[in-house]
């Protein structure tokens, strides 16, 4: 059975923040990419 679960625009906005902060740590940054590799993949 396929995950079809998607990651909001609103989280995988919040993530790419993250990922591009120098300051998070590296399990916030691990979540955060995962969470964007959950995201709709636009056009």
């Amino acid at each position: 059975m396929a995950n079809t679960k998607q990651t909001s625009h609103r989280v995988a906005s919040t993530a790419s923040k993250v990922l591009r902060d120098g300051r998070t740590s590296k399990a916030s940054k691990t979540c955060a990419a995962s969470a964007l590799s959950q995201t709709r993949k636009g056009k």
